[in-house]
């Protein structure tokens, strides 16, 4: 069994392994992830979207952490050439959608105002977003950490062999 130390030394030595390839993945994912968040939230002003509660003071920094978490994820789904698929995608998915829903308007949202109604959204739902917020960061730094680490773990057999 590997201690604490062991695992971090290893994580980190794959990471110093990633291709160029796989960084630029990072940083188009991240920027996506911005982009693909941010607009329908409003929190990039468009003529698309209207927000009627102003963002709060943190939905930014945990944009931005969910967006690079979200960048290494989707960085790990570009092919090497001495690795078999592996898993930890649903957590990254589900640190994804939890995002959406921290830092998006709690009364802009159709699903919320469906389920709450526009009173209901703002006394129970907006209170709850900045744990939202966390989940999110953990699901993602989860899906991350497993997907990393889990890669030459236990390759498959190639196929033909």
């Amino acid at each position: 069994m590997t201690t604490a130390v062991e695992g971090t030394r290893t994580f980190v030595q794959e990471l110093r392994t990633w291709q160029a390839r796989r960084w630029i993945t990072a940083l188009i994912g991240a920027l996506a992830t911005v982009l693909v968040v941010a607009v329908p939230t409003d929190l990039i002003d468009t003529p698309l979207f209207t927000r009627d509660v102003p963002p709060t003071w943190w939905a930014w920094p945990v944009l931005i952490v969910n967006a690079v978490l979200a960048g290494l994820v989707a960085a790990t789904y570009v092919a090497r050439k001495d690795t078999a698929e592996r898993s930890g995608g649903a957590w990254g998915i589900g640190g994804g959608l939890v995002t959406f829903f921290a830092v998006g308007c709690p009364v802009c949202n159709k699903l919320v105002l469906l389920a709450l109604g526009y009173a209901g959204a703002l006394q129970y739902f907006e209170p709850i977003q900045p744990y939202l917020a966390g989940s999110s960061i953990a699901l993602l730094a989860v899906a991350f950490v497993m997907r990393v680490i889990r890669e030459r773990r236990c390759p498959l057999p190639k196929p033909g062999t």
